[in-house]
């Protein structure tokens, strides 16, 4: 089984993703299962896609930078379809491109918040949130809400990091401990870590469980597991849900 990882920006030099490729590879591999293959697939580079990087350093990222790549990002989910790869893992934590990949391909399209958020949701009724900046908490609600999901959340904290991460990591997981102490306190009954980047990339999320005596969920590992199950057991996105014409892959490049 073959599953493309598909970062959420072009791999362009020094523009490339801040992690570490080869070493976050090998990290998503032991995630997967004996025979599976995770590789980290990126969009071509498109206009508008300096955006990310200049939100990114006035950590003002809000959501226009998943909305200005999601065409980007399609492309890559067809072309991912068209090349043997069995399924697509969007592996940002906040989704973009799901649903337009949805409609375009037939293989499972996996979003990483909605699969851990229903995963969180079979093991408890209470779900805390973090994610790595204030600007991400009104953007998730409303990612939750057009899912059906706000009303099952006790609260989003931001964590207030999402530079230098690795030098930084010790921060990252005092702040987050002291955040997740705080949502149990206020009802939260088990924690969804969004910002990969930050969880479980930099810091474990099996650590901030033994330090704060609740569950906090692995994104990556939900996405990798549940997308080898629709393999599996031959499930996909619903037809019905998500209706697809015949395409081919000049319809993602052409003109008028």
């Amino acid at each position: 089984m073959k599953i493309m990882f598909l970062n959420q920006a072009p791999r362009k030099g020094e523009k490339g993703p801040a992690y570490d490729v080869e070493g976050v590879t090998k990290l998503l591999n032991t995630y997967a299962s004996p025979g599976t293959s995770v590789e980290i697939g990126f969009p071509d580079d498109y206009e508008g896609s300096q955006l990310f990087h200049s939100i990114g350093r006035q950590s003002q990222l809000n959501g226009l930078h998943h909305m200005m790549e999601t065409p980007a990002l399609v492309r890559k989910i067809f072309w991912a379809a068209e090349n043997g790869y069995d399924a697509v893992i969007s592996s940002n934590t906040f989704d973009p491109g799901v649903d337009g990949g949805r409609l375009a391909v037939d293989i499972p399209v996996i979003g990483l918040l909605r699969a851990t958020m229903h995963a969180a949701l079979t093991l408890a009724d209470k779900v805390g949130v973090t994610v790595p900046l204030a600007p991400h908490v009104p953007y998730t609600r409303r990612i939750l809400r057009s899912h059906g999901l706000e009303h099952f959340v006790s609260d989003i904290k931001p964590i207030g990091v999402y530079t230098n991460v690795r030098e930084r990591k010790a921060e990252i997981f005092e702040t987050t401990c002291n955040l997740i102490r705080g949502m149990v306190k206020d009802g939260a009954e088990i924690i969804v870590p969004l910002g990969g980047a930050l969880i479980p990339y930099v810091v474990d999320p099996d650590d901030l469980a033994r330090e704060t005596g609740v569950q906090v969920l692995n994104t990556k590992a939900i996405g990798i597991r549940f997308a080898e199950m629709c393999v599996n057991f031959r499930m996909t996105q619903s037809a019905i849900a998500y209706p697809r014409a015949k395409l081919s892959r000049d319809d993602f490049t052409g003109k008028l």
